[in-house]
């Protein structure tokens, strides 16, 4: 086969249209692609990828077409997390969410099914994040990245509670009560509250607008933490 010179200068020219066109649609969904966060935008990438790359060597594909296939899954891919970030359903749907794979100290081997999580790879990934003894850890959640996240006993943290013999509580898992002005019904069910008693505690803390509250999380112990849509704002807690 013959490369000539017009067709190196063509693969050039393609690959240099790809990188620019590339480059404006990652300024345009931001940060957020470059690291994969959820399956969603893993797909919109490596499809990304994948035509950009066809773009560059393929001399059967038009610029124009290439380049603007990368642009309608770039500005749909923005369009998402736009929807996202204003609808929690939706926001569901497309990121999905975090499935817990270990609680109180023990494996939820329906959700280990359910997340398609190999106990040898969920042994693996803790060993990858230092615990190799997994009874040394209370809590483990699969992300919707396909991460895994761990929590330690509370004697096992980076701290020294046990290295001084003290007694201390285990941490537990929070439960987002408020997202983004929406009242999750289904956590407070699952900590045994109800609505009425979650606006209870944040009318005595002052809060009577849910839609002013960005976040409320609630720990094992029912501290709250509110945080409000104001970046300027603080998390304010409270104790029953």
């Amino acid at each position: 086969m013959v490369i000539s010179m017009g067709n190196i200068l063509d693969v050039v020219v393609r690959s240099i249209i790809s990188l620019a066109v590339l480059f404006l649609i990652t300024e345009l969904m931001g940060k957020k692609q470059i690291s994969q966060l959820n399956l969603f935008d893993y797909i919109i990438g490596i499809s990304i990828g994948s035509i950009a790359a066809s773009l560059s060597v393929d001399d059967s594909i038009n610029y124009i077409d290439g380049a603007l296939s990368i642009v309608v899954y770039g500005v749909f891919a923005t369009l998402v997390s736009i929807v996202t970030a204003k609808s929690i359903v939706l926001r569901r749907f497309f990121i999905g969410t975090p499935l817990v794979l270990m609680n109180d100290g023990k494996i939820m081997y329906d959700n280990l099914k359910k997340g398609k999580i190999d106990i040898n790879d969920f042994l693996q990934t803790a060993r990858e994040n230092g615990y190799y003894d997994i009874s040394e850890l209370n809590c483990s959640i699969l992300e919707p990245s396909g991460r895994i996240s761990f929590l330690p006993k509370s004697k096992f943290l980076p701290a020294t509670p046990n290295d001084h013999k003290l007694k201390v509580s285990e941490n537990g898992l929070v439960s987002n009560l408020v997202i983004d002005g929406n009242i999750m019904e289904k956590n407070l069910k699952n900590i045994g509250k109800d609505e009425k008693w979650l606006m209870s505690r944040l009318n005595k803390m002052g809060f009577s607008e849910i839609s002013h509250i960005l976040l409320v999380i609630c720990d094992n112990k029912e501290q709250l933490t509110v945080y409000l849509k104001e970046d300027t704002m603080e998390g304010l807690q409270v104790f029953e």
